[in-house]
């Protein structure tokens, strides 16, 4: 928490701002009168109150909630001032205070992500990377620091920024280099998940399946992530056109989401079964497995509901008589796509209409 070793206009001032009030409202919360604010305001560094006064300065800056603390140590900061004695407002490690306001902002960015709201969530992210050094952090901060750094890969990939020096695998590789310093061998493992997502993104199908098979056993991550490791080795082996085995693995997934009681990643795995089947020419079972998903799916991701749709309207063009609904689904999985700056889905669906126009091509011959 910040503290004023001797209080100057300058730091009643930042105080006053900090708190969001007039020049008569702050006079009144601390007792003063209103033409001994002003002068305050007025000379800076130049006055300095009374020890009484000062006392009433320390009691209130002591009473600001987390939010005035941290406008105050800004104020000052910009100011050139320090928040303490000897102790720049530029610290090295958070203080306690901040800690907190830091855990709240990254549950809000998490939040964000989920309904796909990049620009809040970025801002949540990078007002505290751009805060901090990682070099100059105590073991907390640089947990802190390395989450952040996490969420900011998961929203680079669900932008569809896979590679480059802002991409999903750089923050990444970074935030699984924080956690191998600070020993954290089970954020390690799901960091290596992570980056064998953006393998399987980027289409090297045979590199991501064979890193989704070794975490699947990985004992440094909890049942739901191997579970979901399980899954993904089948969406790499089904996209490389190993729709059998893809389908018995994913169909042990799916049974062990329902062992362990988690409804979202069941229906994901229905949706990702039902393209397996897809794929395999089983188009009655792909058509009850997508029905499923689409009925049991979040329905508050964006992302969930382009992925659905996407499925399905890829299901409907596998057969002569739905092409038509299976476009008009794609349209739609297209616009909310561009609305939500899902670049990566947008790829896909026009992967999927280029791929149905040259199999139209082909059947007129």
């Amino acid at each position: 928490m910040a503290t004023v070793q001797q209080w100057s206009g300058l730091e009643a001032r930042a105080l006053r701002r900090a708190l969001r009030m007039s020049v008569r409202a702050f006079a009144s919360h601390l007792g003063v009168a209103v033409a001994t604010v002003s002068k305050w305001e007025r000379l800076g560094t130049d006055t300095h109150p009374r020890p009484d006064t000062q006392a009433i300065l320390d009691t209130a800056l002591a009473r600001c909630d987390a939010a005035a603390h941290l406008r105050f140590e800004t104020l000052l900061s910009e100011a050139g001032r320090p928040a303490g004695p000897g102790q720049p407002v530029t610290a090295t490690s958070p203080r306690l205070w901040e800690y907190e306001t830091w855990t709240d902002d990254l549950e809000r960015a998490a939040a964000s992500l989920t309904r796909q709201n990049f620009s809040p969530a970025a801002h949540l992210l990078n007002r505290w990377l751009s805060r901090w050094n990682p070099r100059e952090l105590d073991d907390k901060g640089l947990y802190l620091f390395a989450r952040c750094t996490a969420l900011l890969g998961d929203l680079r990939r669900d932008q569809g920024i896979l590679f480059g020096p802002i991409s999903a695998h750089h923050s990444y590789s970074d935030a699984r280099s924080i956690f191998a310093q600070l020993g954290i061998p089970r954020r390690i493992a799901q960091l290596d998940l992570s980056l064998a997502v953006v393998a399987e993104m980027s289409g090297k199908l045979e590199s991501a399946a064979h890193q989704y098979e070794t975490l699947a056993v990985d004992d440094r991550l909890s049942s739901r992530d191997r579970a979901r490791a399980r899954l993904w080795v089948g969406t790499a082996l089904s996209k490389h056109g190993h729709h059998d085995y893809a389908i018995r693995v994913m169909s042990a997934a799916t049974r062990e989401f329902d062992h362990l009681g988690e409804a979202d990643d069941w229906s994901v795995a229905h949706q990702k079964l039902a393209l397996a089947h897809r794929g395999a020419g089983e188009l009655t079972q792909a058509l009850q497995l997508i029905d499923i998903a689409r009925s049991t799916g979040p329905a508050d991701s964006p992302m969930q509901q382009v992925r659905l749709d996407t499925a399905y309207g890829h299901i409907l063009l596998s057969d002569r008589a739905t092409v038509d609904d299976g476009l008009k689904v794609l349209d739609q999985a297209a616009r909310s796509a561009a609305q939500y700056g899902l670049v990566h889905q947008l790829r896909s669906i026009e992967s999927i209409r280029q791929t149905t126009q040259e199999a139209a091509r082909l059947r007129r011959r």
